[in-house]
């Protein structure tokens, strides 16, 4: 059986869920999202298998997403991301989750292409909006 291909969020707290249903108001239901939340009780060893166990379960084409570069999640998706061949990207936002799943439901995932949309995202919406007007 074929391994399917995920977006795997790797956040503090939960706020990788709550980003997905944030993107569900503009798409709709999403399914190819798996949070994986660090809570405050879970040791560094018990989250780095929590994800592990489940990287086990999907495509090598799938992608992890984290919150903060150098964070627990971030350190955890960098191992298991370079034991596995996988992409892992920090500075998770809206538009980069919403390319992402866009892409993802139609078939395709371009790392590339959902990495620019990400790292593009953050702007000075008053000076976007000023230089737009002139």
């Amino acid at each position: 059986m074929e391994k399917e291909t995920k977006i795997v969020l790797l956040t503090h707290g939960g706020w990788g869920e709550a980003l997905v249903r944030s993107i569900e108001m503009i798409l709709g239901k999403v399914n190819c999202t798996h949070e994986i939340a660090l809570e405050p009780a879970y040791t560094l060893a018990e989250y780095k298998q929590m994800v592990e166990e489940y990287v086990d379960t999907i495509s090598e084409d799938s992608i992890i997403m984290v919150d903060l570069f150098g964070g627990t999640p971030s350190n955890v998706a960098a191992l298991v991301g370079n034991e596995r061949n996988m992409k892992v990207f920090s500075g998770l936002n809206s538009p980069m989750l919403l390319e992402a799943c866009v892409e993802l439901q139609s078939g395709t995932l371009d790392p590339d292409a959902i990495l620019a949309v990400g790292t593009s995202a953050c702007r000075d919406v008053v000076a976007s909006i000023r230089q737009a007007m002139n």
